[in-house]
């Protein structure tokens, strides 16, 4: 299940990702509901989505 938490206060590396306007106003709904920046819920989604990758048959 996915928790929001505080992990990700440090991150310093800047990057331009481009959204779909659905996506970017879910995102957005999500990161206001749970008092939290924007930024913060991409990285925790990032975190979640690598942490529960599933590897690929070779």
């Amino acid at each position: 299940m996915f928790k929001i938490n505080n992990e990700f206060k440090s991150a310093n590396i800047s990057r331009t990702v481009r959204f779909t306007e659905p996506i970017f106003e879910k995102l957005n709904q999500i990161a206001a509901e749970n008092d939290i920046s924007f930024n913060l819920l991409v990285l925790q989604c990032c975190k979640y989505a690598l942490d529960n990758l599933e590897n690929p048959e070779k």
